[in-house]
């Protein structure tokens, strides 16, 4: 959460979740989108910093925060926080999913381990492991994630936000290869074009925009920050005619979108619960808001542990 744009949101319409994510748990998606409104609420009520009332896409509803304020609200709320210290037997696994670990990335999503990570290194499978061993079972979406197309080259976790080369739909994309490869349109989120990058020959693509594409000044922007720009001239194929710029991406996995089955619960089995990005299922076969499922199974896997259900 300390490294994304800190947007929080839901579906405006549940017919368009669903839509969405079609192959996502309908009863954990509805528990997430009638759930919400009262989470954002409840964080406004401890006094974590709104820097915008509304997302900017009509489709969606939701505020953006104010990432550090956010996590500072959270700490003092939770009023004993350890870090580096383990629990033999946790209550509630929280580990974030397990993008950072390069064995299970290629095990379930990428088998040529091709995926740049685009968030903290430690997310790694932990709560995964130990829930396994306890029995749990695992989701459906388990070669999914969410992430973004950034430059092929290095980037700090600053540069996760401003580096994303989110303009997808006004390019044309190829691979190394000169191939055409997405068919259709691309997705509002380009979660999908994202995941078909990594499939392409180095798990990599180009992005070709002519004139038109950079009259939008959002566009024309991420391409002046991107450090891979090359002119037309010098692709590895022809470049159509009307190309002015061609941008080198590869895919940032920025979490997994598969990992532990839960109930409406929270529930793993007795005793155990997941919440965040170690729970797999919710938005299979497209994408929605990885923040809005934590904050409300978060609370959920909460009030289920004290209550013992």
């Amino acid at each position: 959460m300390l490294l994304s744009s800190c947007v929080i949101w839901r579906f405006r319409e549940w017919d368009d979740f669903r839509a969405e994510c079609p192959a996502g748990d309908e009863r954990l998606q509805r528990v997430v989108w009638e759930g919400l409104d009262e989470g954002i609420e409840w964080l406004e009520s401890l006094g974590a910093p709104v820097v915008k009332h509304e997302t900017g896409n009509p489709r969606t509803i939701g505020k953006r925060f104010e990432p550090r304020g956010l996590t500072d609200t959270l700490v003092r709320a939770a009023g004993d926080v350890r870090l580096g210290t383990t629990s033999e037997e946790p209550t509630i696994l929280a580990t974030g999913g397990f993008q950072g670990d390069s064995a299970l990335v290629r095990e379930h999503i990428h088998p040529g381990g091709e995926l740049r990570l685009r968030a903290n290194p430690w997310s790694a499978g932990d709560g995964m492991r130990h829930a396994l061993a306890r029995g749990a079972e695992l989701s459906a979406g388990l070669g999914e994630f969410y992430g973004r197309n950034m430059p092929d080259a290095d980037f700090t976790e600053e540069q996760f936000v401003p580096l994303a080369q989110l303009y997808g739909r006004a390019a044309r994309v190829f691979n190394d290869r000169g191939e055409e490869f997405f068919e259709g349109d691309v997705s509002w989120s380009e979660n999908d074009l994202v995941q078909a990058t990594a499939q392409q020959p180095g798990g990599r693509a180009w992005y070709l925009l002519d004139r038109e594409a950079l009259k939008d000044p959002e566009v024309a922007g991420r391409v002046a920050l991107a450090p891979t720009r090359i002119d037309p001239s010098d692709l590895p194929f022809a470049a159509p005619d009307g190309t002015r710029v061609a941008v080198r991406v590869k895919p940032g996995i920025t979490h997994t979108i598969g990992g532990l089955r839960i109930d409406e619960h929270a529930r793993i089995a007795d005793g155990l619960y997941a919440a965040g990005a170690d729970v797999g299922g919710i938005s299979t076969g497209g994408y929605a808001s990885g923040l809005a499922a934590a904050l409300v199974f978060g609370r959920i896997a909460a009030e289920s542990a004290l209550s013992g259900l």
